[in-house]
């Protein structure tokens, strides 16, 4: 279980017994309540620290991360990062703290280290997070407060759920977002507008009073828990609790005013509260507890969207990194990056669009009675002057600067398991370096930087480390080409922590897991698949253990629809073994044997099958037709002849499903192993009056239809069109027949044509049309031997031989002599 925490919740107040700090000569101990992730809480909460200068910095988060918040001030720490903790015997028991440039706790980290000053967490341990997240079996967000599993505001349930002390909750209580109910207040209807105008859009730094922000949001937050009560179920308490010891432990050792503490907002009427220690140790009593682990991570801007699931996300990170970011004239900067982007993407932007789009900003703005131009100012801006009205490029701005595609980075000094510095490694050593920004990437095998690179994808795949998804191969009689698309995601640090159990290396640890994986393994497919695998990922000392596994399986497997199933990834297996150097004779092997006893069963087990099976098999039967096309040399070259048999029988076989005898005369068409005459002949038996209509569109879906299989349906059903379109006998029988079939009888054939014909290319449907429309069937004009759709009668070879001189040029035949014709050209060239 993974989940993504939030620090705390997003907005909070004093409450009494501690003193806030709202001005200069106030004293008492500096309770910053913050909404996480927000520009405005981050420049002010710099702005009090500035002035306060505390002793220490107290800030929400869990205690483990201590050690780890020296990093924070190193040149090779880029935010967005994430500090995550993970359970040493479950690695994928998880949770993430995600912290941001324009995260207030992160510039409260930040001012701490540039002063000097100590800076501590003071949340519940992760230990006891994750443990009680395993309690909950899979609670949302463990140790965040119920509000922010739900939104960054936070929703907390109606006053009188949730007793003090004793984790009793209504479970019905009516959940409300403070935000919300504080901008209703103000008589604003959209949350993040109120909180836009009243914090982001905010004057500098320097205003009057640094504290007063944080006192009046303080005051709110109490008003809100005095009517809607304290909240959350028995761990939020708790985390309260915990967050008060190590208040009154800072507060003791370096005084009241020594203190600062960055905390959501929520929480502060909490700090605030006169409880005993006593009462607060007795809500810790007795909590359960695991070995963790921690460290930082890189974020994404879009894993902090809240369109991600993360609880306390937001809707513009990458508009909010750039209000924090930039030092002036926030509107016109946006705009820019704007146009540049537009203009990446060859729009035309200029710097009047610019201009415009700037002033009627600010126009909307005014209007709308608002401080300061905002997102949704900006982007009705953008959409009128530099869109033209159109929604559709408001897509790709929203996607890489609204939220954008920004990935963090972290100092190699932070702790890692050992197949994630392996990993990394790995990375630069091939040069390719992880990117949220989703992108394709093309492999020539032949190369060994590229294969390389392949085998890492793999590899890291069998470990369930999805960095990259291999694409579907473009038409190609080769194999030493992949595309993959790669985008890195958080998450995986956690999918690598777990991965580490079966090594210290990407190689070792993938090869753990394919030998226990074949070990395991109950069905023959899976372990054909499993092979496949391990030759694209080049683990050698896997495929000995693999190979056991697929003879024992095989061996007493007599299913021969399995064995049809297993039979194509062995074959495909064999082929990448050539472009990648691997040793396949004891696959080869195991293939061949496959292959016979599937030549040996299939015909009795085509036998008799309803339509469902029948449709199953005749996958089956394109498969195993591909593979033996596959088997190299000394493997295939024996079978291709048992193989023909075998298509034979079952194309003349009454008592086989129409479909599969379709589907075996197409193939043996195909291979030139049945004459046209022939395969006319079984057409004509196949639609003769006396089978049934739905037989006959079962021949004909098998015999013109497409090849199964994902990728392949759409080329192949095209080319058994074309079958009809250059032998008008074959599409004269079609035509008879269908012409023949009752009114009653079409209504049953009509969707097994429909699913036939509708695979054809539009070109190829309407050649058929026009044939069928001219007559062939009915004794019309026979097509010029030369003729093409699209071309006229016949062949003009004065028209011909004109092209003559210019090919002799291209293929190197200028001294054949003389002038000639289209025959002494092939003559000459050979």
């Amino acid at each position: 279980m993974t989940t993504t925490r939030a620090p705390g919740a997003a907005s909070g107040g004093a409450g009494a017994g501690t003193a806030v700090r709202s001005g200069s000569g106030a004293g008492g101990p500096l309770l910053l309540g913050v909404r996480h992730h927000g520009p405005g809480s981050a420049r002010a909460v710099r702005a009090a620290l500035d002035a306060a200068a505390p002793r220490v910095v107290l800030i929400e988060g869990p205690p483990e991360g201590d050690a780890l918040l020296a990093l924070a001030a190193d040149e090779a720490m880029r935010p967005p990062v994430a500090l995550l903790a993970h359970a040493v015997d479950d690695p994928g028991r998880a949770a993430f703290w995600p912290l941001a440039e324009f995260s207030p706790e992160w510039v409260a980290i930040r001012w701490a280290l540039a002063h000097d000053v100590p800076a501590r967490f003071i949340d519940l341990p992760a230990a006891h997070s994750l443990a009680l997240a395993a309690a909950d079996d899979g609670a949302v967000d463990v140790g965040v407060h119920a509000d922010e599993a739900e939104s960054e505001a936070g929703s907390v349930p109606a006053s009188g759920c949730g007793g003090e002390g004793d984790g009793s909750r209504d479970d019905e209580s009516v959940r409300i977002d403070p935000l919300a109910v504080l901008a209703e207040a103000a008589g604003y209807d959209d949350p993040e507008r109120w909180w836009e105008d009243v914090v982001e859009h905010r004057g500098p730094d320097g205003a009057d009073d640094p504290f007063a922000p944080f006192a009046a949001v303080a005051e709110a937050m109490g008003a809100l828990r005095e009517e809607y009560g304290d909240g959350g179920p028995r761990r939020d308490l708790v985390r309260e609790a915990h967050m008060r010891l190590q208040f009154r432990a800072a507060r003791k050792e370096f005084g009241d005013d020594g203190v600062a503490v960055v905390c959501g907002a929520w929480h502060v009427p909490a700090l605030g509260r006169k409880t005993t220690v006593a009462a607060d140790r007795a809500l810790l009593k007795g909590l359960p507890k695991v070995k963790t682990g921690m460290t930082w991570v890189p974020w994404t801007h879009r894993r902090l969207a809240r369109d991600s699931g993360y609880g306390a996300g937001i809707d513009s990170p990458g508009w909010y990194g750039h209000l924090f970011g930039v030092p002036d004239r926030p509107v016109e900067r946006w705009l820019t990056k704007v146009a540049g982007l537009l203009r990446e993407e060859d729009r035309t932007v200029s710097s009047a669009h610019v201009i415009e789009a700037v002033r009627l900003a600010g126009t909307l703005a005014a209007m709308r009675g608002r401080p300061l131009a905002g997102l949704t100012e900006t982007t009705d801006a953008v959409r009128a002057v530099m869109c033209e009205g159109s929604d559709v490029p408001l897509g790709l701005i929203h996607d890489r600067l609204i939220v954008g595609e920004v990935l963090g980075e972290v100092p190699d000094t932070a702790p890692a398991v050992p197949l994630q510095r392996d990993l990394t490694a790995l990375q630069r050593t091939l040069r390719l370096k992880p990117e949220a920004l989703e992108r394709e990437l093309d492999l020539d095998l032949r190369k060994e930087l590229d294969a390389e690179r392949g085998r890492l994808l793999h590899r890291l795949r069998l470990l369930g480390i999805d960095w990259g998804e291999p694409l579907v191969a473009r038409p190609s009689t080769g194999t030493f080409r992949e595309s993959w698309r790669l985008r890195w995601e958080p998450e995986l640090y956690v999918r690598v922590a777990e991965a580490g159990v079966w090594g210290t290396t990407v190689l070792s640890a993938a090869t753990a897991k394919a030998e226990s994986r074949a070990l395991a393994a109950t069905a023959l497919a899976e372990i054909t698949a499993l092979a496949e695998r391990c030759l694209l990922a080049a683990l050698p000392d896997a495929l000995p253990v693999v190979m056991r596994a697929l003879a024992d399986r095989a061996a007493l497997d007599a299913d021969v629809g399995r064995l049809a199933q297993a039979l194509p990834a062995l074959a495909r297996s064999l082929r990448y073994g050539d472009v990648r150097s691997t040793d396949t004779g004891a696959l080869g092997d195991v293939a061949a044997g496959l292959a016979e006893r599937i030549c040996v069963g299939l015909p009795p087990a085509c036998a008799g099958l309803d339509a469902d099976g029948a449709a199953e098999m005749r996958g089956h039967l394109d498969g195993v037709h591909t593979a033996i096309g596959l088997l190299p040399d000394g493997h295939g070259r024996d079978l291709a002849g048992r193989w023909g048999a075998v298509l034979r029988t079952l194309a003349g076989r009454d008592t086989v499903p129409g479909v599969i005898r379709g589907r075996a005369a197409r193939l043996l068409l195909d291979d030139g192993r049945l004459a046209e005459d022939e395969a006319a002949r079984l057409m004509g038996l196949a639609l003769s009056p006396g089978t049934p209509p739905t037989d006959a569109a079962a021949w004909i879906e098998g015999f013109v239809g497409g090849v199964s299989g994902a990728g392949r349906q759409q080329a192949a059903s095209s080319a058994g069109g074309m079958l009809l379109v250059h032998d008008e006998r074959l599409l004269g029988l079609v035509d008879a027949w269908l012409t023949g079939v009752s009114a009653e009888a079409f209504t049953d054939v009509l969707p097994l044509l429909r699913r036939t014909f509708s695979a054809y290319e539009p070109g190829v449907r309407r050649t058929l049309g026009e044939l069928v429309a001219r007559g062939p069937a009915n004794g019309g004009p026979a097509a010029p031997e030369a003729a093409a759709p699209g071309f006229g009668p016949g062949l003009d070879e004065a028209r011909a031989d004109a092209v003559l001189p210019v090919l002799r040029l291209l293929l190197g035949a200028e001294g054949s002599g003389g002038a000639g014709n289209s025959d002494d050209l092939l003559e000459a060239t050979g």
